[in-house]
């Protein structure tokens, strides 16, 4: 397989994930720590479930794959993840010394692989990741926007029902 080909089937891997995030009621991100072409860890976002702000998709995949491979360094490993990944979870990407990490939707708010900032490429640090952006983009950026519209129709009805309006 291209490598085009395979970052788009590791995507709707990470996708598949993102589902169990959404099923749980948590933002749906979703990712896959693929070596050697098979995935080895994956994980989705936890935070609410797990009362911990750092229970981001990434984190819960990296995490994982450290003790797959029994090291916090995993080289030769790249990281498949619907979202652009924040200022924390680049930081432990460069800390893990991934080789690669690849993205479908970019996040205007809090990205940190080149939509506010680039930490996964800085020069000052002592790691820098390969990042490859916007695959499947249309996709994980709908699913990530049909969450939040759908948890706003939420928030409006359960407001009105609190109102006694109807």
């Amino acid at each position: 397989m291209s490598e085009v080909k395979d970052d788009q089937y590791w995507m709707k891997v990470a996708l598949a994930f993102a589902d169990k995030a959404e099923a749980e009621n948590e933002i749906p991100v979703g990712a896959v720590v693929v070596k050697d072409g098979e995935m080895i860890a994956a994980g989705w976002n936890r935070s609410i479930t797990c009362h911990d702000p750092s229970a981001h998709a990434e984190m819960m995949a990296i995490r994982e794959a450290g003790k797959v491979v029994e090291n916090y360094r995993l080289i030769d490993c790249t990281l498949y993840v619907t979202l652009e990944p924040c200022p924390m979870c680049a930081g432990l990407l460069v800390h893990s010394r991934l080789s690669r990490v690849v993205f479908g939707a970019s996040d205007a708010k809090t990205g940190a692989a080149g939509s506010i900032m680039n930490l996964l490429q800085h020069e000052k640090l002592n790691h820098q990741l390969e990042v490859t952006s916007g695959v499947l983009s249309e996709v994980c950026g709908e699913k990530l926007s049909a969450f939040f519209k759908r948890r706003r129709q939420e928030i409006k009805a359960a407001k009105k029902l609190k109102n006694g309006s109807t």
